[in-house]
């Protein structure tokens, strides 16, 4: 076989296969995604991701994209949503805020999910009524390190509870 009709035999898939690689979007819980920066660093996502997530320390909590453990605080109030959380407490806490597409949510039902106005006029998302946040100081995603901070802080379940060792 000549060596151009090996290229055009070639050549327009390679070239296809190029083009849906450029074109395709990044999975948010692959690891290049999660990433090692701390929370309170990372972009907003173009739209909000939940998921559930099972850990071996706290059972099952909830995690961002980028698998970051979101918390709920004892000083917010689920009924009605009210976010307390602001200033410098925003910045070791902050908050997880409703992105502009459609929310994915993953092992959530999405009829505890909502939002809650805060000060800026920024929408926080809720859980079950309870504002979420990030830790500012966990380490990598996955991390639980703000369990139980100031005796108020906790990871959220999937209904909007404290997360409690199984």
């Amino acid at each position: 076989m000549s060596r151009r009709a090996v290229l055009s035999a070639v050549l327009p898939t390679a070239l296809l296969t190029v083009a849906l690689t450029a074109c395709s979007a990044p999975d948010p819980y692959s690891a290049a995604a999660a990433g090692a920066a701390p929370a309170s660093a990372l972009p907003a996502p173009d739209h909000t991701i939940l998921a559930a997530n099972s850990t071996a320390k706290l059972g099952t909590v909830v995690i961002d994209a980028r698998g970051w453990t979101l918390y709920r605080s004892d000083a917010d109030s689920a009924k009605p949503p009210k976010s307390t959380c602001v200033g410098d407490c925003a910045t070791s806490w902050p908050p997880v805020l409703m992105g502009s597409g459609t929310p994915d949510y993953e092992g959530i039902d999405a009829k505890l999910v909502g939002t809650v106005t805060r000060d800026d006029g920024s929408q926080q998302v809720t859980i079950g009524g309870w504002p979420l946040y990030r830790h500012a100081d966990d380490t990598k995603p996955g991390a639980v390190d703000g369990q139980g901070a100031a005796r108020g802080w906790f990871a959220v379940t999937p209904t909007g509870g404290k997360a409690t060792a199984p």
